[in-house]
């Protein structure tokens, strides 16, 4: 009787403390943030993986921002997502900030392996650095292409940004010092897919986008150039668990395959064929692994 309540109550334990988890299903699992292109990242990821094994890949996407996608590739919950050189040097690793792309990713690559037994792949060939938005139509008139020809408007105007960056070390509060921006009212913060919206509804004047989001061809919009270097740079790399790539070794193989293979032109493509026409994620992919001869 006091074995069969001591091995419930071992199993209740185990419930509520996720080191006690039973081992996953055999199976990679790959885990992608709460935006389109984190989305079409880990759909390249999932199916590369599987055309180069007989593996099924569980996909867990939608998991919020960086934070939460790093805590479940440290705790073993996923096996791998693509994640940004500046941001896991500065949001995750807490290292001060370099502009350097080769300098960074050396950092980040030996942070990852000695903190977390994670390797960093080969950047996938694109950067996605942060942009400033505003409408195309203020740009023209104000004549604005820049952050320091804009710093003088944005005392009337409003902000709209993404939960992590209004506080993120490499975000907001280091880009309103460096260009000394002030704005109307707090920033509005939302969902990153819902900031391009905002924008054309006249809600905000300016956001906090991504260089590569369709929206910005789509709409004509306008990125304002970083014209004081203030960003890091951040390339796109997988991130993976070192013990994923002993279990399954066919997992490297895909990261040889996608290494260096997506422009920021072909990720901007993607993006607005999903966001802009509504096309299922799956698709877009493998037609783009089609054209780049993947299969």
């Amino acid at each position: 009787m006091m074995r069969g309540f001591t091995i419930f109550a071992t199993a209740a334990i185990c419930i509520l403390f996720s080191g006690c988890e039973p081992p996953r299903a055999n199976h990679p699992v790959i885990g992608a943030k709460n935006f389109t292109e984190q989305v079409v990242l880990g759909e390249l990821l999932a199916q590369e993986i599987e055309a180069k094994s007989n593996l099924k890949v569980e996909r867990r996407f939608y998991l919020a921002g960086s934070y939460i996608c790093h805590q479940a590739l440290v705790s073993g919950r996923i096996d791998a997502y693509v994640e940004y050189t500046g941001t896991a040097l500065t949001a995750i690793l807490k290292q001060p900030v370099d502009r350097n792309p080769q300098n960074v990713l050396d950092t980040v690559r030996r942070l990852y392996a000695s903190r977390y037994g994670i390797a960093v792949a080969a950047p996938l060939g694109f950067e996605n650095t942060f942009a400033m938005v505003i409408r195309g139509e203020d740009a023209r008139q104000l004549h604005l292409t820049t952050l320091s020809q804009a710093a003088q408007y944005t005392p009337q105007w409003r902000l709209g940004v993404g939960y992590e960056f209004e506080q993120r070390p490499d975000g907001l509060p280091g880009l309103s010092q460096a260009y000394g921006l002030k704005f109307a009212a707090p920033p509005r913060t939302m969902d990153l897919g819902l900031l391009y919206r905002a924008l054309n509804a006249h809600q905000v004047d300016m956001i906090a986008g991504n260089s590569t989001d369709g929206p910005i061809q789509a709409f004509g919009l306008t990125a304002l150039e970083d014209d004081r270097h203030y960003f890091p740079p951040y390339q796109a790399v997988p991130l993976v668990r070192q013990d994923a790539l002993q279990r399954w070794p066919q997992i490297q193989q895909a990261l040889d395959a996608l290494a260096g293979k997506i422009t920021a032109e072909d990720m901007r493509a993607m993006n607005e064929a999903i966001d802009g026409e509504h096309r299922d994620p799956g698709d877009v992919v493998r037609e783009f692994r089609g054209r780049k001869q993947l299969f």
